[in-house]
This record gives structure tokens, sequence and C-alpha cells, in this order.
């Protein structure tokens, strides 16, 4: 059912004719280094760090096309605000400084506001979306300007085998797949139009199972150099690196060498290797020092995903993880870690089965699930605890800690933000049968909030200086097929809620370290050059909003709300949200990684 977008207070931004107010002139704040370090110095692969970007194109004769006047600039570096107006022309800054009297075709008057880098999420899942609401909503009204997705299994590359597997998906979302490169992909956003700038990595998962199907079987040499090639191709198609997921199969499967040997084809070309890792619970250490060794096998920089210490027999870790990754830095790896900063993850309710359950794919998977004796024994998995696999089961308190967000039968529509414990008290069933039945009426498509984290190593993760942000969610919105679901409210509240309870009201942050986490570290490790601070030369993206009254409102209860508070929000020097609204504007890009060839 459609949901009308919340009301937003009045709004002090407005637009002027001129610009009439005149500010004290500031030194704009010099790009500092954020913390990553660097790469050993015998890496023949290293990734050069972001280069002085060019001037802006367009004439700097011909008026601005916006300067924005009056606010509290945050340039992303961590530094404190400072005052000056700034010059947009032809999709980039042109000008920092005092520009009274200078000509401009709008004027945005952002009096006592802040205004700072557009927010960069470090995790995205909005591949498919984007083809069916490109102005992604969920994520402008956040500040989003720039989305990196690719989560171990990319949007591409494609065979047709893939796309039969993945029909559910696509017909769930009305989406007929006409791509099976990346460079196809990119093509029909860019004939469409986005509203944000996008970016992927090239997943191993996809790789695999184009070469290997989805089996638990290890590659020859010959299909290891296939699975090289794709990789290859990808990098020149404008991935930005490799990903793995390497809790949900087929990824399990692939061993530490399978993943560095493809790794070290991405890192030749410039791209990065970014993880979920094989454990983000018992074996979390582990599952780091995994990592580490691709990294380094590889010459490649990590980013450990949504970083976490999962499930109730880990709460308390978190310090632990941190001092091990500090440890991994001071050897000189380039490692980091983003989050969303909620206490509930997000994923299949399929995750739960067994790793060697799902050999063969989804459909083998539901066929287990049927059988008496196969299920018996993923029963007895469920109640055991691992050292192989994160046993999601053993993670939570009970089944009232799984909450459903998101289904593809339609049949199945009323359970949508129900907790499992309830399902099956309905459904008169034990929650282990009742979670096995629900995943075969729902052909294995069911998506859960899973809750067993807890605050505190939230709260630790996120004060790390080598921690960004992630959304983890897909750009959606209040109305039409994508509000449908009963989505993770980090869809549409994450970097709101960080400005909102860790800055203003626990002043666990900063405000400008906040930002710094949202803009000029993910541009730092993502090596985007042109983005990420507010300086000259650098792409307009730019947001305008007041701390004091920034407000997320999506909650596990009523998820489909949008965040208010961002007045204006440009993307590539164009308004996608102005006093408030959303414009509808498409002026997004798509950002190909360092190893793209025309």
């Amino acid at each position: 059912m459609p949901h009308p977008a919340p009301q937003r207070p009045r709004l002090r931004f407005r637009l002027i004719p001129s610009a009439a107010s005149l500010l004290r002139p500031a030194l704009v704040a010099l790009l500092l280094g954020v913390g990553a370090a660097c790469l050993p110095a015998s890496s023949p692969s290293q990734p050069s760090q972001p280069s002085e970007p060019t001037q802006p194109a367009g004439n700097p004769r011909s008026p601005f096309d916006i300067v924005i006047v009056g606010g509290h600039i945050l340039d992303g570096t961590g530094s404190p605000w400072y005052a000056a107006q700034i010059g947009v022309r032809a999709g980039h800054i042109a000008a920092i400084g005092k520009l009274d009297g200078q000509p401009r075709r709008q004027t945005i008057d952002a009096h006592g506001q802040i205004v700072a880098p557009g927010f960069i999420d470090m995790l995205g899942q909005s591949e498919l979306n984007l083809l069916v609401d490109p102005r992604v909503p969920s994520k402008i009204f956040q500040g989003i300007t720039t989305e990196i997705t690719g989560e171990g299994d990319s949007v591409a590359p494609l065979n047709p085998t893939l796309i039969v597997d993945n029909q559910s998906d696509y017909q769930h979302l009305g989406i007929h797949p006409d791509w099976t490169t990346l460079a196809q992909y990119f093509a029909r956003l860019e004939r469409q139009g986005i509203g944000i700038n996008f970016a992927t990595y090239v997943g191993e998962t996809g790789i695999r199972r184009i070469v290997l199907g989805d089996g638990d079987v290890q590659p020859t040499s010959a299909q290891l150099d296939q699975m090289r090639a794709l990789v290859r191709q990808a990098m020149l198609d404008g991935a930005m690196g490799l990903s793995t997921s390497l809790q949900y199969a087929p990824a399990p499967y692939a061993k530490t060498s399978e993943i560095a040997a493809l790794a070290s084809v991405a890192a030749q070309y410039g791209g990065i290797y970014a993880t979920h890792v094989r454990s983000e619970g018992d074996a979390i250490l582990p599952a780091l020092d995994e990592a580490a060794a691709i990294g380094r096998q590889a010459h490649a920089s990590v980013e450990i995903w949504h970083l976490k210490a999962a499930g109730r027999a880990n709460w308390g870790r978190m310090p632990q993880i941190v001092a091990h990754i500090e440890q991994l830095r001071a050897s000189g790896l380039d490692i980091a870690a983003d989050t969303y900063a909620y206490t509930a993850w997000g994923n299949p309710l399929s995750a739960f089965i067994p790793p060697w359950a799902h050999a063969g794919g989804t459909a083998a998977m539901l066929q287990r699930l049927r059988d008496p004796a196969q299920r018996a024994r993923i029963r007895t998995d469920l109640l055991q605890t691992h050292s192989n696999w994160d046993n999601e089961w053993q993670e939570i308190s009970g089944p009232q800690d799984i909450l459903i967000t998101d289904v593809s039968n339609s049949a199945l529509r009323p359970l949508l933000g129900q907790r499992l414990a309830a399902i099956a008290t309905q459904w008169h069933k034990d929650p282990i049968d009742a979670l096995c039945d629900l995943l075969l009426q729902d052909r294995g498509n069911t998506e859960a909030a899973v809750f067993a984290m807890s605050e505190p190593d939230v709260e630790l993760a996120l004060k790390q200086p080598w921690v960004s942000v992630d959304n983890d969610a897909g750009g959606v919105s209040p109305e039409g097929i994508l509000g449908q679901q009963h989505t993770h409210p980090r869809a549409y509240g994450t970097f709101p809620r960080i400005l909102r309870k860790y800055v203003r009201q626990q002043q666990l942050l900063t405000l400008p370290d906040a930002i710094r986490k949202f803009s000029a570290l993910p541009a730092q490790r993502l090596r985007l050059g042109d983005r990420g601070v507010l300086k000259l030369g650098m792409a307009a993206d730019i947001v305008i909003f007041d701390p004091a009254t920034i407000q997320d409102h999506a909650t596990y209860e009523n998820p489909n709300q949008l965040s208010t508070g961002m007045d204006f929000v440009l993307v590539n020097g164009v308004p996608v949200i102005a006093h408030g609204s959303m414009t509808g504007a498409l002026p997004g890009q798509v950002l190909r990684g360092p190893g793209y060839r025309r």
C-alpha cells in the first residue's frame, strides 16, 4: 500500500535572486590524509592516492549555476567548519570564497546551516532497484549522493544459467535483464538516468557460478584461468575491485587461494578487495586473518563490510576485534571497515540453513528441506555450535529475534513485519519447522532482520577512525513496488540516525568526524579523487542540512518512512532535493573503477 511522504517542517532555506549576505572570508581547509595505512612499498599493484582534481569544465567567465551562501562549511576532512560561499559551475565546485556580486543563475541561502560533501554509501544494494525507481528516495533523503554495491554477487557478469536462476528477483521487480556484462549494465543506467552516483565491485560469487555452478567443488587450473579472465574484463568495464560474501553459498566453498588469485587480477588494475568475511561471530579473528592474507597475497587494500561481533556469545568482543585490525594496520596492511550502526543485521532467511544444504543451488536446498531425513540433519546442525560456519540459530536468543522483512510469494505478505516466534505460534509448528516451511512456501526468497548484536559493540566500531558508513540496503521508496517490503530501517535511516543518535544526542562522535566518515574517508578508501571533500575542482556533490533537526523516522515496526532534514542535496551540481522536497532530477553518474578502458 503506498505511503504518503512525511510532512516536513517549514524550512529556513530559500532561493534568492542575488547574494546579499556578506560573509567573512575564510581560507579553504586543506585536504587532510585520513585513516589509511600504506601498502608495502614493494607492492607492484599499489593503487595511487587520489590525484589533484583538474579545473572544472565550463567557461570561468560564465555565470555560476548555483552559489551557496551563509552556510557553515564542513569540508569532509574532519576540520572545524568555516564560513565562505561556494560557486558551482558545470557540475563542479568552481569557486570557494567571497562571491558577492558575481553573476549566478541561482542562489541557495544556507544561513546558519551545515554545508558538507554528499554522503558515500560504502555498501548499498541498489543495482536492481535503480531500474525500478532511479530517484532512490530513501537514499537521497539521507544525503547519500554516491552508492557502492556488489556484495559478493554483483549485477554482472551474467550467463544464461544465472539469468534463469535469478528470474524470481527480476520478476519480483518487473525487470527484464538485457545485459550480461558490466559495460552493458552501465550503459543501461546511463540511458535511463539515475538520481545518485553509482559504482560496483565484481562479485566472486557470480564469477564462481558462471564457471563452476553452485556445487561444492574446486576449480581446475583451466577453470581458474576462466575466472581470472572474467574478473579482468569486469575491471576493464569499470568495476571498483573484487568482492566476496563468504557466508552465503556457494561462496563458502571458495578456498583462500582461489579468492587471492582473483583479487590479484583486480589489484593489477588498481582495484581493492572488499569482503563480508567468512565469519562475523565465533571465528571472526581467523576470518579477519584470511581477509588480510588475501590482501597481502594480492597486493590489494582490504575493506571489511559491516563490521560486527555477531551472536550473543560474542557480545563484548569488539575491543578484541578492533585491536586485531589495529595490529594488521600496524603491520603495514591497508585494511579498514564500515558499519551501518544498528543492532540487527539483515540477510536472507536461508542464511540459517547450513552451507552443505545449499550445494547445487536454491532448488537443491528446497528439495533437502522437503526430505524428512535431510531436514532432520539440518535441525541437528542448527542445534549445535560449529567452528566452520556461522550458525545464526545459535547466535540469537530465540525465534523472537527474527523479523520477516520481505517475501516474493504475495500470499505470504501478511507475515511481513512479524517475528518468527509469532509465525510459529500461528502455524502451530516448532520454530525450526516454521523457518523451513516458510522458505519452502517462498521458494527460498525470504529476507529477515536478525537481532543479535550489542549496542556497546556497535558504538565502539563506529568510533574507530578507519571505520566509514554503509547502508547495506537498496534504495527504496514508501510508494510503489519498492514500498511493499517491510524493509530493515537502515534502508531509510542510517546516516541521519548517526547524526541524530550518535552525534546530537549521545555525542559519541563530533559532527566534523561524522561527516568525514560519510565523505572523505570512503572517497579515500575507493580512490575517488574528485569526490568526498568540498574543494576547488571537485564534483559538486553537496548536502545542506540543520544538524539540530536532521531526523530518521524508520523503525523496525514501521520502516517505510523517509528521513527529514536534508533541505538541499546536490548531485553533480544539480538539486535532487530542494527545500526538503524531491525534484525528480536524475543527474547521477556511473563511477567506473581505475582499470576502466573505453
